[in-house]
């Protein structure tokens, strides 16, 4: 008999006691055929075992196996490998198979008792579970987590689900996405940050915060921060008006209490004092335009860090009224520029996009200023196609750049903008530099991306001296003075058309700096001068183009001009627009707004034609008239009690009249001293 099966035996007498891991590893296999393997791959018969040889050998089999499957598929193997998962499961399956064969299955080993298979399988199952935990992705596990957590993650998932983003089934490849796509990861600057200066130098001393730091609802724009006030409702909501052609229309709308929060807003504006705003603030840390107004001031007073902060808290108050199916990624979600709730959003994305774009984070930037297109496409209410094409060029994004020209070429012209014609052409030439470009390939986009810039030398010539001034480079004599290229183009230009060239000079310039950009430029500046001379039919077009067109700017334009404070643009904006106030909390609203409520007319608005005096003894004396006519609301008697009290004051009026006018002053005595030298104050 064999010393497996003597401990067989063995075991049957102690089949009450409880089972550890080398007892399980000898007592889990069965059947004489399976015995006779095993020692011809040991090589040799194990001879009687002792009750010394049976502990030395139970206990090097627990020094050896730190795995279960170890015990299945590995018996005799002394190695420290580990299997996988897929071969553990293959040796079970295979040791069940030999226990069905053995008739073992309907009559369990006497050492597998109800305790042990417990213990066995729930062993087994925690390796399982630590296995799959360390294969899956980091980022699939941080997503399972969140999604758990809160519920708004909930809420997207559910939206995903049904279907409510309106995405194709190819809409995951990047290839298939919408142009105006946004990626929740890159509305994270910190996602960002981490390309550039990793993970550890961004998030280093922030990782022990967050355990400690108060629960706070999950958002995407921004991240709550532990120094500010305590959040609570500040009134603010939204609402879904319609669903039409796969697009939902939302609106903000502002509670009761909100709206008197609003009124008194709009009294600290008129006071022309900030205190009265940052006093209002205290009361109601989460009003957005209080935020958006105290924000300007910081930033004007050069304090960056206090202005980002209040816009983060203005962007945080904004993203808790979210409705539920509203979707920041889709591109199907819909807001109204016309209606002032809506209108404080659109500006506090704006202004948050700046900061970034200052910060240096242009890639956030970018999915910000698709975030704005994407709310309004077709009235673009803040003109973010006049910015997009920086922000693609600060990125690296010339393909991105590239396909929406392409795709929004045909219904939106977008080759009358200065910032695209040139752009466009720009970005042609750095693709065709790119090192995984092949030469066929980049001989083909580096002859479009002549073509490009011929185009817009020959349609906007206006653009090519100022830029070459801010880039400090000084041009060939030939150019400065020719006629097409020389200050005689810049004469008869049409405002509209200044303000856009100046806009797109003023921002763009650092992206041309480059010296093989300015090589590129000179030897097509050189080309178009060969076209003009030639008498080519283009240029003569291009000409009439720009005097039928850009007589007037439409407001939304305007608008972007005011809020981008790009000194060659401002300088060039219309009357009607700088004679009028313009308040950074609602610059040039549009003519057509749709007013949910009306500001009550303040009490004693006549007093303002009053003297100075007369609102003196107002204050003091409501019921005091200096004109002394009856007042419309007053009766008999109270008009004649105002009467008499007003010939009461003009009483005293007169009498301190002649008060004053007979004040005199004497002049000090003089002491003689005849020593003093009468020219010594000469």
């Amino acid at each position: 008999m064999s010393s497996r099966a003597l401990r067989r035996l063995k075991g049957k007498q102690r089949g009450q006691e409880d089972i550890d891991i080398g007892d399980l590893r000898l007592n889990c296999e069965h059947g004489k055929n399976v015995d006779l393997e095993e020692e011809e791959k040991d090589g040799e018969v194990s001879p009687p075992v002792t009750q010394s040889s049976r502990k030395a050998n139970k206990s090097k089999t627990q020094k050896n196996i730190s795995n279960i499957y170890e015990l299945i598929g590995e018996a005799d193997n002394d190695t420290d490998k580990t299997p996988t998962d897929e071969e553990a499961a293959v040796t079970t399956r295979k040791l069940e198979e030999s226990r069905v064969s053995d008739g073992l299955q309907k009559q369990p080993c006497p050492l597998e008792t109800q305790a042990g298979k417990s213990d066995c399988s729930g062993k087994a199952n925690k390796k399982k579970k630590k296995k799959k935990r360390k294969k899956t992705p980091a980022g699939d596990a941080q997503e399972e987590s969140g999604a758990g957590d809160d519920i708004d993650s909930l809420l997207e998932t559910i939206e995903k689900t049904n279907g409510l983003s309106h995405q194709s089934e190819e809409s995951g490849a990047p290839g298939h996405r919408p142009v105006l796509y946004v990626e929740h990861r890159n509305l994270n600057p910190e996602t960002e940050l981490k390309r550039y200066f990793g993970a550890r130098a961004v998030l280093g001393d922030q990782r022990p915060r967050q355990r400690q730091r108060q629960f706070h609802r999950s958002t995407w724009m921004t991240t709550p921060k532990d120094t500010w006030p305590r959040f609570s409702r500040p009134g603010i909501t939204m609402n879904l008006l319609e669903s039409a052609n796969g697009l939902q229309f939302f609106a903000f709308e502002h509670s009761r209490d909100y709206q008197q929060v609003q009124f008194k807003f709009f009294d600290a504006v008129e006071s022309m004092d900030p205190n009265n705003i940052v006093v209002l603030l205290q009361l109601n840390p989460y009003h957005i335009d209080s935020l958006l107004q105290l924000s300007d001031v910081c930033r004007i007073q050069e304090d960056q860090e206090t202005a980002r902060d209040l816009i983060e808290r203005a962007l945080y108050s904004f993203e808790c009224a979210f409705h539920p199916v509203f979707s920041l990624t889709s591109g199907t979600s819909r807001l109204d520029y016309c209606r002032p709730e809506n209108r404080a959003f659109y500006l506090a994305v704006y202004k948050h996009m700046m900061f970034l774009e200052k910060r240096g984070c242009p890639r956030t930037a970018l999915e910000y200023c698709k975030l704005i297109l994407s709310l309004d496409p077709d009235n673009d209410p803040l003109c973010m196609l006049l910015l997009i094409d920086f922000l693609c060029l600060r990125c690296r994004e010339y393909a991105f750049l590239i396909r929406l020209y392409e795709e929004w070429e045909a219904h939106r012209n977008l080759s009358q903008l200065p910032n695209f014609a040139y752009s466009v052409a720009l970005a042609c030439y750095h693709l065709s530099q790119q090192e995984e470009t092949t030469p066929e390939e980049s001989q083909h986009v580096k002859l479009r991306s002549d073509r490009l810039l011929q185009d817009a030398l020959i349609m906007f010539p206006g653009v090519l001296m100022p830029l070459l001034d801010l880039c400090t480079v000084q041009p060939d004599a030939a150019v400065s003075s020719h006629a097409f290229f020389g200050p005689r183009c810049r004469l008869g230009l049409p405002p509209a058309l200044s303000e856009l060239e100046g806009l797109y000079v003023g921002r763009c310039h650092s992206v041309w700096k480059e010296a093989g950009v300015m090589l590129w430029m000179e030897g097509n500046v050189q080309e178009v001068l060969r076209r003009v001379d030639a008498k080519d039919p283009i240029v003569e077009d291009c000409q009439n183009k720009r005097k039928q067109r850009y007589q007037s700017a439409p407001r939304n334009i305007h608008r972007h001009v005011l809020l981008s404070e790009i000194k060659e643009a401002t300088s060039t904006l219309p009357l009607d627009v700088t004679t009028h106030p313009v308040m950074s909390y609602d610059p040039l609203p549009p003519l057509d707004s749709v007013v949910s409520y009306n500001r009550p007319e303040r009490q004693n608005a006549r007093a303002s034609n009053e003297s100075t005096l007369s609102l003196l003894f107002r204050s003091i004396l409501p019921s005091f008239n200096l004109q002394g006519g009856q007042r419309p609301e007053d009766g008999l008697e109270v008009a004649r009690a105002g009467r008499e009290l007003n010939q009461e004051v003009n009483r005293l009026m007169v009498a301190m009249r002649d008060m004053l006018a007979n004040i005199q002053f004497q002049e000090p005595q003089r002491e003689d001293n005849p020593d003093r030298d009468e020219e010594e104050w000469d």
